[in-house]
């Protein structure tokens, strides 16, 4: 149970950033840096949550064996 909190948690996050990026090609407006600030602290550890939270959802390729994902 406490891997489901962890997997949606990281799952928001990643999406967040995905949602980020999104807006940075098609519009050129970094949403991070617009509410905390260009390269600020807090919007570093917001980059690099997002880039935490990717690299764990890896792991779900490797969860996946053979299960029916839909």
């Amino acid at each position: 149970m406490g891997n489901k909190i962890l997997d949606a948690t990281a799952l928001s996050i990643a999406i967040i950033g995905a949602i980020n990026w999104g807006l940075i090609g098609l519009f050129r407006f970094d949403l991070v840096a617009f509410l905390f600030g260009d390269m600020s602290w807090l919007s570093r550890i917001v980059y690099t949550l997002v880039g935490i939270c990717g690299l764990y959802l890896i792991s779900f390729y490797m969860r996946l064996d053979g299960r029916d994902v839909a």
